[in-house]
This record gives structure tokens, sequence and C-alpha cells, in this order.
């Protein structure tokens, strides 16, 4: 089932510099939610504590009401946590069925012993999540890819090959960090309708963070404004793109701008 996701007065801070100040938003089970601001208004290092690549100086993250700030990342996948990142971290030289495939090293039976001596169980594991992965590529328009090198695709499609990574995961809380940043309109639209059956179809709650306020528009059901590490408002995205508050944030940008 779809995970909430609860944040209290989150805070953090690097050498004096504070960067996250009592951030506070919840993500209901099943929802869209999207977390907009200009750069360097803190939504990475935000989500970078959510994921357990960063630890908050202060404050609470919960999932399903657990605590879980400051957990490592295996841990927090373990609890149905799964993110892409603004920049896709792929091995380059390996086939994209093999990178998908890296998305599934939770959910693989026993430890390293047994994965070396390549024990029945371990095998057919290893083989119903190629089936899974296959899949998933299939689903996501990226079938045909399969079997060739990440390095030969791509910055748009090294996007979807990280999405389906992390669908492999079988999350139900998706963290998604610039999905449309460098994609043509004709690669939003479909993005659009991905995260759309997402919610839809796949029972998980999700958290994008993204300049383009068209995509965080048209799939959102709530967006959070951060402005300099802080929450400015919260509300639907119609309501974001008409606050004077988020529109002086931006420092006179059309916050309507399809730009990413």
């Amino acid at each position: 089932m779809a995970a909430r996701l609860t944040l209290e007065d989150v805070n953090l801070h690097f050498a004096g510099i504070q960067v996250l100040q009592e951030v506070a938003f919840t993500a209901e089970p099943g929802q869209i939610l999207g977390l907009v601001g200009p750069n360097g208004a803190g939504k990475t290092s935000l989500f970078n504590c959510i994921s357990g690549h960063y630890r908050p100086s202060a404050g609470s993250i919960m999932i399903d009401g657990a605590e879980v700030g400051g957990s490592r990342p295996a841990t927090l996948a373990k609890r149905g946590l799964a993110r892409t990142f603004q920049h896709p971290a792929l091995q380059l030289h390996e086939t994209v069925l093999e990178n998908v495939l890296l998305g599934a090293h939770t959910r693989l039976p026993g430890g390293a012993a047994e994965w070396s001596l390549r024990l029945p169980r371990t095998s057919r594991s290893e083989r119903a999540l190629r089936e899974e992965a296959l899949a998933l590529l299939e689903r996501n328009g990226l079938g045909w890819a399969a079997d060739l090198q990440a390095d030969e695709l791509s910055h748009g499609l090294h996007k979807g090959i990280e999405l389906c990574r992390a669908l492999l995961m079988r999350p139900r809380l998706l963290l998604l960090d610039e999905p449309a940043a460098g994609l043509p309109h004709s690669e939003v639209e479909q993005l659009i309708a991905t995260v759309r059956r997402l919610r839809d179809e796949d029972d998980m709650t999700v958290v994008v963070v993204e300049h383009n306020m068209g995509l965080i528009a048209a799939v959102t059901d709530r967006v959070v404004v951060l402005d300099h590490g802080r929450k400015l408002m919260e509300g639907t995205a119609a309501e974001a793109q008409s606050d004077p508050r988020v529109i002086e944030a931006y420092i006179g940008k059309d916050v309507t701008d399809d730009a990413a």
C-alpha cells in the first residue's frame, strides 16, 4: 500500500550554514506532492534528508508513523522508499537491463555468500527479477533497448532507465528529482502520463522536485514551495502560481514558464 510521508520541523546545516529550517509537511498515501522553489531553495537537500543521503540536524522524518530520519538508504529501501536523481547515476558501460537490475539488490534472498554460491533459490529469484525488469522496460517504452549499453542512449532515455530501476524496488514512496530536466516537450508529456499511472495503477505516493511548472500543474494534488530552506506556502499548483510570495521568490520569473 502507498506510504504516508510526514516531516516535522526538519533542519539541516553544514558548518554553520543553515540549509533547511523547520520544514514540515505530509504527503498522504496515494498523493502526488510537488516540491518547488527557485534554485538554491533547498529542494534536493530535503530529498537527500528524506532518502538517507543526509542526516537532518534536527526534526523528524516518518514513513507511516515510524521515525526514519538518519536511516541509511538501504534501510529506507526496505521500508518502501525509492528515488531518482537529477543526474542519473548509471553504469554507462553496462546494458540497460543490467542497470535496471541494480534496483533489485534489496529483494534478493540470503546474503553475499548465498549469491556467490549460486544456490537454486538465488537463481530462481534472479530469473524472476530479470523477467520483471524486462516487463518494466516494455511498459515504459524501453524494451527495445534492454541489451544496448547505456552510453548509447540519450539523456532522456537515461532518466527512463533510472525510473525503471527505482520501480524494480517496488516502492510505496517514490521521490523524483527533476525528472523533466532536459527533456523535449513530447517526452515531458509521456512523463506526465507515467507519473499519473504510478498514482492511479501502482498504489504509490510520489513526491516530485521539479522546475517545470507545466508538469507540476498537470500531475500534482498539492505543492510545497521552498525558499531559502523554509516552507513558503503549501496549496495547489494554481494557488502557488498566483501567490505573490511565490512570484517574489522567483524574482520576477514567470512561474508558469515550462522551462525545465
